[in-house]
């Protein structure tokens, strides 16, 4: 399965793909609901946080899984688009810091004003 990280079309993509499939991607995926809650986390993502899916899931995004992304950078993009009931497209460079040493990703922020879940996807840059 060939899923590019920098696809136009990724969350359609996404959206569509099972959780085999999201543990196939050379990516990681974090899907969450309009509470903030994950709903969806890939083994790429469980392999670099060193987190696994079953304390994952259920958990809220930005408190209690990544509270280094709960920022103007991240977390308010996501509920700046749904207060304005606008689709979300972002890559941002960003330096991941909780639970690990300072490790340099890419970060896309993905949402739709008719999707139910929203995309975090990160991938480790050099």
């Amino acid at each position: 399965m060939k899923t590019l990280f920098d696809d136009i079309h990724l969350l359609a993509q996404l959206h569509s793909l099972n959780d085999s499939q999201l543990d196939e991607l050379d990516f990681g995926v974090i899907a969450f609901d309009a509470d903030i809650e994950v709903k969806r986390y890939n083994l790429y993502e469980c392999q670099v946080t060193g987190l696994k899916q079953e304390r994952v899931i259920g958990s809220q995004l930005f408190t209690d899984v990544a509270p280094c992304m709960n920022n103007f950078m991240v977390a308010q993009k996501f509920l700046d688009a749904r207060e304005a009931a606008r689709p979300l497209d972002e890559t941002i460079d960003y330096v991941l810091t909780w639970r690990m040493r300072p490790t340099p990703v890419k970060l896309r922020l993905l949402s739709s004003t008719n999707l139910l879940l929203q995309y975090l996807l990160l991938k480790r840059t050099t």
